[in-house]
């Protein structure tokens, strides 16, 4: 069987068994090696979708982060961290839209908002999201999720830095989303 067939074959079976199935997939978030401020962010995160059209449930826990202060949370179009969270490069944005909060109909696809830190620095994350995906176009499997030092304003800013990243700021840490067995 050529190469071509054997993989039709085995996408045709990942589309069907996900067809009634959750897809699961999991990101390890580690500090950016890059950060100098001394702040040393990590985490976890769960992401589930059931079947091809369901939205991605993402649940997971971040430590050492500003306590009582929200931080931008969002998808990077690269899974490439060798040179620390830089190298994820921007938003993903597969649509080519303006940034934008999550509850936004045009944004960028890796638009997830802010996530909110206790008293100890830990934020506990429990999001649905229906623009991002596990598999097809919209998939961000092997993209990169990051952590920012600063609150999203979520494209409400009223400069080129809100339009393009909330001004988020800093990038304290990041990890790459990988399908879960």
């Amino acid at each position: 069987m050529n190469g071509f067939v054997t993989l039709s074959l085995v996408a045709l079976s990942l589309f069907g068994a996900c067809q009634a199935e959750n897809i699961v997939a999991t990101v390890l978030i580690s500090p950016d090696p890059n950060v100098t401020t001394g702040q040393v962010v990590w985490g976890h995160l769960k992401l589930t979708q059931s079947g091809l059209q369901g939205p991605v449930t993402v649940t997971g826990t971040l430590s050492g982060l500003t306590p009582n202060q929200l931080h931008g949370f969002h998808v990077h179009e690269k899974g490439d961290i060798t040179g620390g969270c830089k190298s994820a490069g921007s938003h993903f944005n597969p649509d080519k839209r303006q940034h934008g909060g999550p509850d936004d109909f045009s944004r960028h696809v890796g638009d997830l908002g802010n996530v909110l830190a206790d008293a100890q620095g830990v934020a506990h994350i429990n999001m649905v999201d229906r623009q991002i995906a596990l598999l097809g176009n919209r998939s961000i499997v092997g993209r990169a999720f990051v952590v920012h030092a600063l609150p999203d304003d979520l494209g409400r800013g009223g400069n080129e830095g809100s339009r393009t990243t909330g001004n988020a700021g800093d990038r304290l840490a990041c990890g790459v989303v990988g399908i879960s067995a």
